[in-house]
């Protein structure tokens, strides 16, 4: 009995196990190492995704980023970058809220646009598609719960610097109540008396104008309190005051602060009702009102201090023309050359902003005042320190050093 050949019955069998015939392996790594979180200090709807890095093998490849939410099952994309982005190293978060690893990747990734940004926690997966080509892979799903944090860390050097500034100011409080606080002199304010005491003498009035600001401008708020200080001095010598006003709620607010001033002197019986009243709210009604009333009164003493624009060359020529003696103030860089060369004294800048606690000498004011100086010294060390340390940090290539610098000044 003759046996079969050999040969025809194993090359079936060699077809099947040839090279040719296996599975094709994939070109691209596989992605480990994949994490999922909440996102730490942020407000809620954004998730930090953590994974190692794919290599040089993934030269070329992109990754996609999906996201479901669990109440809703459905696969969303929600970005997508080269797989050599988003190393853990470029994380804008600083070095005391952040620890980058070597070799890993990191994303903040935000879900707010695809699902919205609840009022409570939301429980997300999430997952990463490398894709190069027609070839892909896949990591396995990560779920995290996202909303929003209580305290953002990356904010600490805020916190540090709020601190500072409230330990600084009660420091100034209590310093101002012991011995006292310097403030340079300011012409402007010292003559203050000098204009009361002539109005007196001369018996003619003084006119005070807070300008054509509303009652929310800062440079009013400031004349107001410059008012209170003025009105007091006239309380004290019964001396006329005149107060027109351009807004009415401004001609309230000065009414309350004259008239606790005549009462903080004790002098109730001097306060009339017509110290402050409305003029006009057109601005060159108002200035030609005003005017007339200086020319026809030939006031001792003018004020205008607060807000100005183009009256105030307008008021200031006619008051000089009577030969009363005028302060001004205004933070109207445009108006200022018109108060320089038609006035005794102006207060130039800060002046203005100083001026109530200049003449109240209230510890409180004061202290405020000494806080924004320090606030500014402070600005200007940091400025020129900051600038030497990148500069040193850029000639001799210490990254680190600069890094740190830019993080600390940062408000993130």
């Amino acid at each position: 009995m003759k046996r079969p050949p050999i040969i025809p019955l194993i090359l079936p069998f060699l077809f099947l196990t040839s090279p040719s015939s296996a599975a094709k392996p994939s070109p691209l790594p596989p992605l480990t190492g994949f994490t999922a979180a909440d996102m730490p200090g942020d407000a809620g709807g954004a998730a930090l995704l953590r994974w190692d890095s794919p290599g040089e093998a993934a030269e070329g490849a992109t990754i996609e980023v999906y996201a479901s939410d669990t109440a809703k099952p459905g696969w969303v994309k929600i970005a997508e970058f080269p797989a050599s982005a988003h190393p853990e190293k470029d994380m804008d978060l600083p070095f005391w809220a952040w620890r980058p690893a070597p070799g890993r990747h990191a994303l903040a990734a935000d879900t707010s646009s695809a699902f919205g940004r609840p009022d409570e926690a939301q429980e997300i997966e999430f997952k990463l598609r490398l894709v190069k080509g027609a070839a892909s892979v896949e990591t396995g799903p990560a779920r995290a719960v996202i909303g929003g944090n209580w305290f953002n860390v990356s904010r600490f050097n805020n916190l540090v610097l709020m601190l500072t500034i409230i330990i600084v100011f009660f420091w100034t409080v209590s310093h101002a109540k012991r011995k006292g606080l310097f403030i340079r002199r300011i012409a402007g304010l010292d003559a203050i008396d000098e204009a009361i005491g002539r109005a007196t003498e001369m018996g003619r009035p003084i006119f005070y104008s807070t300008g054509i600001g509303p009652m929310s401008l800062v440079p009013t708020i400031a004349s107001t309190s410059i008012l209170g200080e003025v009105a007091r001095k006239v309380a004290q010598y019964d001396t006329s005051l005149k107060v027109p006003h351009f807004d009415p709620i401004v001609m309230t607010v000065c009414k309350e602060v004259v008239k606790q001033s005549y009462l903080e002197m004790e002098r109730p019986d001097s306060y009339r009702d017509d110290i402050n009243f409305f003029v006009s709210q057109d601005q060159f009604s108002f200035a030609a009102s005003v005017d007339a009333m200086i020319h026809r009164e030939k006031p001792a003493a003018c004020f205008f201090i607060g807000h100005f624009m183009a009256e105030s060359l307008l008021l200031a020529e006619v008051g000089a023309t009577t030969g009363a003696i005028q302060i001004a103030g205004t933070e109207q860089e445009s108006q200022l050359p018109f108060f320089f060369t038609s006035c005794d004294y102006t207060l130039i800048g800060e002046e203005l902003y100083a001026a109530g606690a200049y003449l109240s000498k209230d510890p409180m004011l004061m202290s405020t005042l000494k806080v924004q100086d320090f606030g500014k010294a402070f600005v200007m060390l940091a400025v020129v320190t900051g600038s030497v340390l990148l500069a040193a940090g850029a000639v001799f290539g210490w990254e680190p050093l600069m890094k740190i610098v830019g993080q600390l000044f940062k408000a993130y």
